[in-house]
């Protein structure tokens, strides 16, 4: 090593750390794929509510009758006790309301049943959750405990991370004394410029 050329030395030196931050910036970005498919696919879905039928990227409406073969006689709770039994639910009702002498409303957290005890049909209406989407909004927007915060923000350390290191781990013309430079200026432009012209 004391023979060589100082320049040879100082490229090795050069290298040397360029190689580690390229095998944490490999690991970190393994290590928040999830993550990034979670906040990504959520943040396309919270973009565009207005394009799902129902006006919520997390639920979906639905609307079912259901027969049972005759009327439900007995008060109130008989009623609610036959209905859940023939439906299979297990829920446990938020309330149970009469509308009238023939039309019984059982409630739920996002569903409600109609019960028409005279002839035994029963209107099933509410929403369901979406498939993964619910989740993933839920996660987003931290309507959890407040113990995902402190993932969320380990999470957006990370982003910080791997945008500051990706932008050193290349040397020369494809690094941030090329083009690299002129991406990054991009990716910082676009957003003024979208401020600037919006003008929120």
């Amino acid at each position: 090593m004391a023979d060589e050329p100082k320049a040879a030395v100082l490229t090795k030196k050069k290298f040397f750390w360029r190689a580690w931050l390229r095998a944490f910036h490999r690991d970190a970005g393994y290590l928040v794929v999830g993550f990034t498919f979670i906040y990504a696919l959520s943040g396309i879905a919270v973009n565009h509510v207005a394009d799902f039928t129902d006006g919520d990227p997390s639920f979906k409406n639905h609307n079912q009758t259901h027969e049972l073969g005759g009327p439900v006689a007995g008060s109130d709770e008989q009623v609610k006790s036959t209905v859940l039994t023939k439906l299979g639910i297990s829920e446990t009702p938020r309330e149970i309301f009469r509308r009238s002498d023939e039309e019984i409303e059982i409630s739920f957290e996002r569903r409600a049943l109609h019960v028409n005890t005279k002839t035994g049909q029963v209107v099933d209406e509410g929403q369901k959750p979406r498939f993964f989407l619910r989740v993933a909004n839920w996660l987003h927007l931290n309507r959890g405990k407040k113990a995902w915060t402190y993932f969320a923000d380990a999470y957006a350390a990370i982003l910080l991370f791997l945008a500051t290191s990706g932008m050193f781990m290349l040397a020369g013309k494809k690094g941030m004394l090329g083009r690299g430079a002129v991406f990054v200026a991009v990716g910082v432009l676009v957003p003024i410029a979208y401020v600037v012209l919006a003008k929120p």
